[in-house]
């Protein structure tokens, strides 16, 4: 038995979820039928994150055991061959046995992108959330900063969250904006359901000027969902970096520039 790791990329706005659902579309079912094919036998892989329905990855980890003997370039092109267009294997290597994509991660970062202009944007709409007023990104980003480090995300957590703790460390949470962009590019070591796009939600009152910069302070500190802004829409929030040890030996996280920039 050989256990295996690969880099997965894909746009999620056609699947419900990474997570495999009965009778629904799911990147983890698409997956698990390409590699079983190539396996000839069930493949059940485990991911780093289970990123929500509508919500994109540059570089998602996977990883699962098979008996089947392969050389690497193989499993890769008969992997791509078998899934659709919108899912694609990167990379693949065999790793060791106390390698697991979810439990080893050090961390994970999301970008999630606004588009922020009075025109609606047609090429970017499966990849950034359309808002029409004007933000301010720099309150925004001044918002932002009383997330980092250690703190109980209860505000940001959806009622369907399974995380046995809401305590989680955020190393960085920065806002920029880029011409008609507003990017949020945030790393923790691990997120709550919902916790990215409810931090969105309660920036998005600051940065129109109906909420004052300590607004995320107090909501922080209440612990308390019904305080936070809504949960923003997920077409916007890409899974961008997966760290790990260096022991594994996985190649470097995707540093590819962001979705929208390409189209």
């Amino acid at each position: 038995m050989k256990r295996l790791a690969l880099g997965l990329q894909y746009d999620g706005t056609a699947y419900r979820g990474f997570q495999a659902q009965a009778g629904l579309p799911t990147v983890q079912a698409a997956l698990e039928a390409a590699l079983s094919s190539i396996a000839d036998e069930p493949i059940t892989v485990f991911c780093a994150g289970r990123t929500d329905a509508g919500v994109h990855a540059l570089a998602q980890v996977v990883h699962f055991d098979t008996q089947a003997d392969r050389p690497s370039h193989g499993w890769l092109l008969g992997a791509n061959s078998k899934l659709p267009n919108d899912i694609s294997v990167q990379w693949i290597q065999e790793v060791p046995e106390e390698f697991h994509a979810r439990f080893k991660a050090k961390s994970r970062r999301y970008r999630y992108v606004i588009a922020n202009s009075p025109a609606r944007p047609a090429l970017t709409d499966r990849y950034a959330t359309w808002i029409y007023h004007r933000l301010d990104a720099d309150l925004m980003h001044e918002a932002a900063q009383v997330l980092l480090g250690i703190h109980d995300f209860s505000a940001f957590r959806s009622s369907e969250c399974q995380a046995k703790t809401p305590i989680k460390n955020i190393e960085f949470a920065n806002i920029l904006r880029e011409e008609d962009y507003v990017i949020l590019d945030i790393k923790a070591d691990a997120f709550l359901h919902h916790m990215v796009r409810n931090i969105i939600g309660t920036l998005l009152p600051i940065g129109l000027g109906q909420e004052p910069v300590d607004f995320m302070k107090k909501v922080l500190e209440s612990r308390d969902r019904t305080q936070a802004g809504m949960t923003a829409k997920p077409c916007g929030l890409s899974l961008i970096e997966i760290n790990y040890p260096d022991n594994f030996k996985l190649p470097s996280p995707s540093n590819k520039r962001m979705i929208h920039e390409l189209v």
